[in-house]
């Protein structure tokens, strides 16, 4: 049955007997909550009856206790700490260095006895000298004051560096430099002017990047190492390499000037490159054009005297055979070579007229002829006697 039903009474009302249903007393309640706190921690309530007051502050110290161990644990476990890849860990005990962790979970003494600062060393960092990258959608802005530097001749040259680093030793890192970024700005600077200004302006411009980027390099981390800043140059970019504004269009003119140099000698070149291989090689081949004529000749007159030897014991041997056997050589070597007409001349016009070389264009294979043919072809072209040539018997003789 509920405290509030009807006929319970009002022995069971939860206020302790009050005759009201009002909201209890704030005073009232907050002094309850300092008796109870009062003697958990080993105070005393208004009055002890008998000898209670011995109990209650055992029992507060207990409770002290108990909260002092659980904060220990907690303050204890506070000191466990984990450490990411590529990172280290500077342990700092009452603000001095004490070790360096590696990657991994670690436990340090908690704060105040030891703190802990993490270091990346594996971020890439960057500084600009003569230059400032814009925003997204804006362009660079030159700093004049870094940019302009004196080169070994006493020339003016805009200069435009990038240098990225990172961190090598973590300890040096924060203990040695106060401001790493400008350190760094600066070392790279003076490295830099001193590389130009141990050089010509032409070799600043032209090919001796490479030369001012591996020096401006080698100078700045021999720097950073005397300052034991524990920085590491990573790499160093040569962005831009120009003369000032004022004179950019002489010197537009005479690097135009000097391309074409270099390409018309690059012409003349490749000129010369296909013009002497050939008149090497038409030399070569008429080299070996007369040799090989002169060796023909000297085989052809090794060959004919060879021959005259040979004739000569032949003709010594048999002088009449060997003279007619010349003789029928020749004549067939002769002949062989030449077109014969023969005439008989008892019949014919001692003022007849005949076109040998007509009658040699028309008579087969550009030999003789002899016969009919011959008459034919002679009333065909000879217009002068008016008079045809008349076949005859020929005989062996007449020859």
């Amino acid at each position: 049955m509920a405290w509030n039903e009807p006929g319970g009474g009002n022995n069971k009302d939860p206020w302790g007997g009050r005759s009201d249903q009002g909201p209890p007393d704030l005073d009232e309640v907050v002094r309850k909550m300092q008796d109870k706190l009062g003697g958990l921690f080993g105070g005393r309530k208004g009055k002890s009856k008998g000898g209670g007051g011995g109990g209650g502050s055992g029992a507060g110290f207990t409770g002290f206790g108990l909260i002092l161990g659980i904060a220990a644990i907690v303050w204890l476990f506070s000191g466990i700490y984990i450490i990411d890849a590529g990172k280290q860990g500077v342990v700092l005990r009452f603000g001095a260095f004490s070790e360096i962790t590696m990657p991994g979970p670690h436990w340090r003494i908690p704060y105040p006895v030891e703190q802990v600062k993490i270091v990346d060393v594996e971020q890439r960092r960057f500084v600009e000298i003569g230059y400032r990258s814009g925003s997204a959608g804006q362009s660079t802005v030159a700093v004049p004051r870094e940019a302009l530097m004196l080169t070994g001749d006493e020339n003016i040259v805009d200069i435009k560096l990038a240098v990225q680093y990172q961190v090598g030793d973590a300890k040096n890192y924060l203990f040695n430099v106060r401001d790493p970024n400008a350190v760094l700005k600066q070392v790279a600077e003076s490295a830099i002017r001193e590389v130009i200004g141990k050089n010509e302006m032409d070799f600043v411009l032209k090919e001796g990047r490479a030369e001012v980027v591996s020096g401006t390099r080698e100078v700045m981390q021999k720097t950073l190492d005397r300052y034991n800043s524990g920085l590491l140059v990573s790499d160093v970019n040569l962005q831009d390499a120009q003369p000032p504004d004022e004179v950019q269009a002489a010197f537009s003119d005479a690097i135009k000037a000097r391309e074409d140099k270099e390409r018309l000698k690059n012409e003349a070149e490749a000129y010369a490159n296909d013009i002497i291989p050939k008149a090497r090689g038409a030399a070569a081949r008429q080299i070996q054009e007369s040799e090989a004529y002169r060796e023909a000749l000297v085989a052809k007159a090794e060959g004919e005297a060879s021959r005259f030897s040979q004739l000569l014991q032949e003709y010594t041997r048999a002088p009449e055979v060997t003279r007619k056997r010349l003789y029928f050589e020749t004549m067939e070597s002769v002949l062989s070579r030449t077109g014969v007409v023969l005439v008989d001349s008892e019949s014919a016009n001692s003022l007849m007229y005949l076109p040998i070389d007509q009658l040699m264009k028309q008579a087969p294979g550009g030999r003789g002829f002899s016969g009919s043919n011959s008459a034919d072809n002679a009333s065909q072209a000879g217009t002068a006697g008016k008079q045809p040539v008349r076949p005859t018997r020929r005989s062996r003789e007449t020859r």
